[in-house]
């Protein structure tokens, strides 16, 4: 194998091609003197030893954190991630669920619906697990409910006791709200950013940015390739009948969360206030006065008698 990486060395066209074509060793000429020939062995072996690490290189691919696609039933590749191991069996991440201006977020806890919040709500889930929750209080869109779900299929890592503070970011659309009510199914691929790959630009305050996968890719591969996926939000599709409760199946058994405080409203930095500048007063110019009471007169010119 080592003189498949041979042929475009100049140690002797002939002897190189027969190494090629027959796989085995290359015979070197007799007449070479036996320094020379051993020079050029040296010099066969760095260059199949460069040649190799650059093929190596070359055909490098990037590694998958999840070698399945997106279509896969809720719960599989969460699954798979839960057989790699590490540090994410029986661990809570933070998740952080927002919403358009008004809408409500209903949890589903102990087979039903729990209580309501005001978007954005922040929860504890279970890596691996599959959370259905209601969006209703939709703006322009009253009546209508929404039942997204929520696969975490990898963790973050904080600091120690800073997980809360650093959660995964869900953020619902309006129109992505309004393709799930019109019946389409939509799915989204949460993803860390590779910071090798990441652009170099501040995010504080803005919407989370997205892009849509063209027809025909798997938005998991894409995700994957740039960055590490860390969750897939599915909605659209199918809608429970109230009337007949709520089916187990359809709840994905309902796992157990942890419920968070409301994050604090953030408010855009206010400009640093200045101190006051004192201000000039100017007082009114005092009228000027004579040193007697009699004006000054200008002194008259002597007189000049005529001639």
């Amino acid at each position: 194998m080592v003189n498949e990486f041979c042929q475009g060395h100049d140690v002797g066209q002939d002897a190189l091609g027969r190494a090629w074509r027959t796989g085995g060793a290359a015979a070197w000429p007799a007449a070479w003197p036996t320094a020379a020939r051993w020079r050029a062995q040296q010099a066969v072996l760095a260059a199949v030893a460069w040649l190799g690490l650059v093929a190596a290189g070359m055909g490098q691919s990037p590694a998958l954190h999840f070698p399945h696609d997106v279509g896969m039933p809720p719960g599989a590749i969460g699954a798979q991630r839960l057989g790699r191991g590490g540090p994410v069996v029986g661990y809570f991440q933070p998740v952080e669920i927002a919403a358009p201006d008004g809408a409500m977020v209903a949890m589903a806890e102990s087979g039903t619906l729990g209580e309501p919040q005001n978007a954005p709500v922040r929860v504890g889930l279970l890596i691996g697990q599959v959370y259905r929750f209601c969006v209703f209080n939709i703006p322009f869109h009253a009546g209508q409910e929404v039942f997204p779900t929520i696969e975490v299929i990898d963790r973050l890592y904080t600091p120690p006791g800073q997980e809360a503070r650093f959660p995964i970011k869900i953020e619902l659309t309006l129109d992505d709200l309004r393709l799930a009510m019109d019946g389409k199914f939509v799915t989204r691929v949460v993803y860390l950013e590779d910071p090798e790959r990441a652009l170099p630009v501040a995010a504080g305050g803005r919407a989370q940015s997205w892009f849509e996968v063209p027809p025909g890719r798997d938005p998991l591969v894409v995700a994957d390739a740039l960055g590490r996926p860390v969750a897939i939000v599915r909605m659209g599709g199918r809608v429970p009948d109230h009337r007949q409760g709520f089916d187990p199946q359809f709840l994905f058994g309902c796992p157990p969360l942890l419920k968070y405080p409301p994050p604090a409203p953030v408010h855009p930095p206010q400009p640093a206030a200045r101190e006051p500048v004192p201000r000039l007063t100017v007082l009114p110019r005092p009228p000027r006065r004579a040193t007697s009471g009699v004006l000054p007169v200008a002194a008259a010119q002597p007189e000049v008698p005529p001639r």
